[in-house]
């Protein structure tokens, strides 16, 4: 689908849906190197989805987010101090804070979230947003165009990229069990 299926696909993750841009963008990348994309055009195509999709998730957070916590959000260990964080950090950082998280892998994918809940100005967070993705979507099919034919052909990259997988799963997995382990210690101190 060229340009238009890496739009549409960068817009799916920026949705909250977990699509990996880092599936996505380096096999674009592989198709810059075979040279029926072109590398500019990539990135600008998978900043584009990023801002699409990310506008989803905006208007759900900013529309309903804030009541859907309140109401349910204990289900999912979050409450109405969370809500008051995330306002703060978004007064406090927002435009600089949604330029960094559209450079880490997992936060770029649920940050717009947030953003509406807390009703960044629309403005800002499209433009950080699409710099910050337009960076990513860069680097990652700058990645997969340089890895080209040895994506699949050297076994020692092979490895090295399953180990990297592992790190991350590994730490994601870390980090949400501490999520869950302080947010249980939390209710077990206000009960």
């Amino acid at each position: 689908m060229g340009y238009a299926g890496v739009s549409l696909l960068m817009a799916i993750e920026s949705a909250c849906i977990p699509l990996p841009s880092e599936i996505i963008m380096p096999f674009a990348g592989y198709l810059v190197s075979t040279a029926e994309l072109n590398l500019i055009l990539v990135a600008t195509a998978g900043a584009i989805g990023c801002n699409l999709g990310s506008e989803v998730a905006y208007v759900i957070g900013k529309r309903g987010g804030r009541t859907a916590i309140l109401r349910w959000g204990r289900y999912v260990l979050l409450d109405a101090h969370d809500l008051d964080m995330a306002d703060r950090f978004f007064a406090r950082f927002g435009a600089p804070a949604m330029f960094i998280a559209r450079l880490l892998p997992v936060i770029r994918t649920f940050i717009a979230l947030p953003a509406g809940i807390s009703a960044m100005p629309r403005v800002p967070f499209h433009l950080y947003t699409f710099v910050g993705s337009w960076i990513w979507c860069y680097g990652l099919a700058y990645v997969g165009m340089k890895l080209g034919t040895e994506w699949h052909e050297n076994p020692v990259l092979r490895t090295w990229l399953h180990r990297f997988d592992f790190v991350i799963v590994l730490t994601l997995l870390v980090l949400g069990g501490l999520f869950v382990w302080h947010k249980m210690r939390g209710l077990r101190r206000s009960a």
